[in-house]
């Protein structure tokens, strides 16, 4: 009898307990938003709609450097400024667009690096001196030397004395009508520089002066690289490049260091070997190189050493003031890498 009167308390606890929840729940649900703080309302904005034109390739924060060879400098700046260059160029190419990248479709050897045109190095010179022309007879006697003595005049001979001529008779006066000749002097009374008449002097033709060797800049050798560009402008093969103060004392800081290694490479090029080095260091505002190394070299140790020479030679400008602010701790990083292939001298 036990047993049973257990069993329903138990079912009735829990039908109660079940009751409770149901109760609670309910109440929880229905009142519950009233202790809670109502938020607040956000105002509906109107649907804008922005579009984006995907054509137009979107302006780099900071372009790459390219550098422009004078041949394509341009006085008006290019609308896509794609690259920043020591001069303005507009980009054209010859063949048209089969890639991707924004450069011309050109034809050329497979290299890593960019080249769009091809000319051989040239080291700079200062040209010959105008050398002072020799003076010939007829220029000395026409332009004579400031510095030149007066020529001291001759003393003058006394003038021979005529001899007497006897008075004519009554019936020569005919036959003297005429002026009389002079007398002529005795042969002991002739001045000897009328004797003969002097030679005239041959006047010598001026020597030719001798060409003198122009002066040149230096430019560094290009060979055309292939490439697969997407410009479609019709033209001589050149890059959407704008120039920037950075690029133009970029420029300088290169063919100030790349003179140097083309002087060394042409005089000891045949003890380099066939690869790659590339140089990193650090220009500060006075122009001077600080924490040069060697980053990376496949050539051997004399070609390093050309490398670093042609760093350490190098005359490098100070930094503008206006591009100073602009660097880390005032200094420009630059790494440049030099390269030795087996057909290049």
């Amino acid at each position: 009898m036990e047993q049973p009167r257990e069993s329903r308390t138990v079912a009735l606890a829990i039908l109660i307990s079940l009751f409770l929840h149901l109760i609670v729940g309910f109440s929880l649900a229905a009142f519950g938003s009233v202790f809670t703080p109502a938020l607040p309302v956000e105002e509906e904005k109107p649907v804008e709609l922005t579009i984006v034109d995907s054509s137009a390739p979107p302006v780099p924060k900071d372009p790459p450097y390219l550098e422009t060879d004078p041949s394509k400098e341009s006085l008006e700046k290019p609308k896509e400024q794609t690259f920043e260059s020591n001069a303005n160029s507009i980009g054209a190419s010859e063949l048209p667009a089969d890639g991707d990248i924004p450069l011309p479709s050109q034809k050329g050897k497979e290299r890593s690096y960019v080249n769009l045109e091809t000319h051989e190095s040239s080291l700079q010179t200062d040209g010959s001196m105008p050398q002072p022309e020799s003076q010939s007879v007829t220029q000395q006697e026409s332009k004579p030397s400031a510095k030149a003595q007066p020529a001291t005049e001759p003393t003058p001979k006394e003038a021979p004395v005529a001899k007497a001529v006897p008075t004519p008779e009554p019936e020569q006066l005919a036959m003297l009508r005429s002026t009389p000749p002079p007398a002529i002097n005795p042969p002991d009374e002739t001045d000897p520089s009328l004797s003969e008449p002097a030679p005239e002097s041959v006047p010598r033709s001026a020597p030719r002066p001798k060409p003198q060797a122009p002066a040149s800049n230096y430019r560094a050798e290009k060979d055309q690289n292939r490439i697969t560009g997407s410009l479609n402008n019709r033209g001589p093969s050149a890059a959407n490049a704008v120039g920037t103060p950075y690029g133009k004392y970029r420029k300088a800081v290169s063919d100030s260091i790349g003179s140097r290694w083309y002087y060394y490479i042409k005089a000891k090029g045949d003890l380099a070997s066939v690869g790659t080095a590339v140089i990193y260091a650090e220009v500060d505002k006075d122009g001077h190189l600080q924490n040069m190394r060697v980053v990376s070299n496949t050539s051997n140790e004399a070609f390093a050493n050309i490398c670093l020479q042609s760093f350490q030679e190098a005359h490098i400008p100070p930094i503008p003031p206006d591009l100073v602010s602009t660097f880390p701790d005032g200094r420009m990083s630059i790494d440049f890498s030099f390269t030795m292939y087996s057909n290049q001298w």
